[in-house]
C-alpha cells in the first residue's frame, strides 16, 4: 500500500514559509509610526509656539498703543519770530533798551541816566487773570531775530525807592510780538500769555544774561503749544557813580541761544501692517501644521490597517 502525502498539509520550516520578510516590514512600520508620532509631536509644539507668538504680539501691539514713544527734531532757522518779552517793572522806569550784535555790548555810558530807547515796545494795562480784580501793567518789548547775527537786546532798568527788602522785575516770554501787535484784544491776549506761561525775575544790581530756545510740542489732536527754555547768568553790577544813592540799577540781556527748534511729539511705534503680516504668517503656519497633522493621523490609521491585513492574510495562509 502507498502513502502519499498531501502537500498541502505539510507544516514548512520557517525559512522557507518566508516569516522573516513580515517581521521585517513589521518593524519598519513600526519605526515609520514612531517617526510619525514624534513628527506629530514636533508640529504640535510649534503650533502652541505659533499660538503664544499670536497672543504675545497682540499684547505689545496693546502696549505700544499705551504708551507712545517721544520724539525731539531739531530745526534750524536762520531768524526767529520775534518773541514778546512782557516786564512788570512795577515803579521802576525803563531807561534804556538797544539792540546789539555778536555778543559785544559797549561800555555804559553814563549809567542810571535815561538814554536810547531803540526797541520796539507798547504798554499795556489789563486785569490779572488769576484774581480779576488787581489791574496790571506790563511794558512789552519786542525781542531778537537775526539768530546768525547772534542778536541780543540789551535793557536798563532804574529805580529810586523800595519798601522792600529785595528789589526784582518779573517777566515772562511768549512766542510772536507781531502776534501781541496784530490782536484786536491785547489785554486778553496778554490774561492768556501769562495763564499759558511761567514767570521769571532779575534782581537790581546785576547783569543778568538770559539765552533762550524755543520748544514746541504737538499734541495728540494735533495742537502745538510752545515753551521757553533759559539758560541764566548773572553778573554783579560794579557801580561807579560818583555818587551812588539807594536807588538800583537794573540790567538784562536777552539772547537766542542756537538756531535749533525743538519739536517734541509723541509716537505710536505700534505699525498695524507689521503685524498683521505677522499674524497672517503665522495663522498660515497653525493651518499648515493642522493639515500636516491630519494627514499624519490618516497616515498612520492607514498603516495601522494595512499592517493588521497583512497579519490576518499571514494567519490565514499559516491555518
Amino acid at each position: 500500500m502507498e502513502v502519499h502525502e498531501d502537500s498541502s498539509s505539510v507544516i514548512l520550516p520557517d525559512g522557507e514559509l518566508g516569516t522573516t520578510t513580515p517581521s521585517l516590514r513589521f518593524s519598519k512600520t513600526c519605526l515609520k509610526n514612531v517617526f510619525s508620532v514624534i513628527l506629530l509631536f514636533i508640529y504640535l509644539l510649534l503650533m502652541a509656539v505659533a499660538v503664544f507668538l499670536v497672543y504675545q504680539t497682540i499684547s505689545d501691539f496693546r502696549e505700544k498703543l499705551k504708551h507712545p514713544v517721544m520724539s525731539v527734531t531739531y530745526k534750524e532757522v536762520s531768524f526767529y519770530d520775534a518773541p514778546g518779552i512782557a516786564f512788570y517793572p512795577g515803579k521802576a522806569q525803563l531807561l534804556s533798551c538797544k539792540h546789539h550784535y555778536y555778543d559785544h555790548i559797549p561800555p555804559l555810558v553814563n549809567p542810571g541816566q535815561p538814554g536810547d530807547i531803540e526797541c520796539t515796545t507798547q504798554r499795556i494795562n489789563y486785569t490779572d487773570p488769576f484774581t480779576n480784580q488787581t489791574m496790571k501793567y506790563a511794558l512789552v518789548v519786542q525781542g531778537p531775530r537775526d539768530v546768525k547775527k547772534r542778536e541780543l537786546v540789551f535793557l536798563q532798568f532804574h529805580l529810586n525807592e523800595t519798601d522792600q527788602d529785595f528789589s526784582a522785575i518779573d517777566y515772562l516770554l511768549f512766542s510772536s510780538f507781531q502776534e501781541f501787535v496784530s490782536s484786536p484784544e491785547k489785554a486778553k491776549f496778554m490774561k492768556d500769555c501769562e495763564s499759558s506761561y511761567s514767570s521769571w525775575k532779575f534782581s537790581g544790581g546785576f547783569r543778568t544774561w538770559v539765552k533762550m530756545s524755543l520748544v514746541k510740542t504737538k499734541e495728540e489732536d494735533g495742537s502745538e503749544t510752545v515753551e521757553f527754555k533759559q539758560e541764566t547768568s548773572v553778573v554783579n553790577y560794579i557801580d561807579q557813580r560818583t555818587k551812588p544813592g539807594s536807588d538800583q540799577l537794573f540790567f538784562v540781556v536777552f539772547e537766542w541761544k542756537d538756531p535749533f527748534i525743538q519739536t517734541v511729539q509723541d509716537i505710536i511705534t505700534a505699525n498695524p501692517w507689521n503685524m498683521i503680516a505677522l499674524l497672517c504668517g503665522i495663522f498660515l503656519a497653525l493651518f499648515k501644521a493642522a493639515d500636516f497633522a491630519k494627514l499624519s493621523v490618516k497616515w498612520m490609521i492607514k498603516i495601522r490597517r494595512r499592517h493588521l491585513k497583512r497579519t490576518r492574510q499571514v494567519t490565514n495562509h499559516i491555518s
